[in-house]
């Protein structure tokens, strides 16, 4: 298993009128970790594009437990738990500063050949990087 944090503070910006952050926001979230997951492996969104590969969103799944709110800081621990094929699935949870845990979420992507617009299997690249946490 690999596992990532990262902290992100709630904008104001980001909130409904009770001072939640509005559910559709907590994607947004969930794309920042997942990005900087791959960025701390040496592996870049861009470069993939660069190379003919996309990874468009499948399958979003998420619970809320408890409220974030407005300029809470949030982290988001980000699991790979398995070796990609055509898929890759990310497991999320965001907790506040107290710990307290605020939401768990599943996003499941596709491996995607930019040119046919076929699914196709992780780059060996990519296999490469997790290999070493995922076997």
């Amino acid at each position: 298993m690999y596992v990532h944090q990262v902290k992100l503070r709630v904008r104001y910006a980001e909130t409904d009128r009770m001072g939640y952050v509005y559910y559709g926001n907590y994607a947004e979230y969930l794309e920042v970790a997942r990005v900087e997951m791959l960025r701390s492996l040496g592996i870049s969104y861009r470069e993939m594009e660069e190379q003919g590969v996309m990874l468009p969103v499948r399958e979003l799944r998420i619970t809320y437990h408890k409220p974030a709110l407005y300029d809470d800081e949030i982290t988001v621990r980000t699991e790979l738990r398995s070796m990609p094929g055509v898929r890759i699935v990310f497991n999320y949870a965001l907790f506040n500063t107290a710990g307290v845990l605020l939401s768990e979420a599943e996003t499941t992507l596709v491996f995607i050949d930019a040119e046919s617009g076929r699914p196709r299997s992780a780059p060996a690249n990519i296999i490469g990087k997790l290999s070493p946490y995922l076997g």
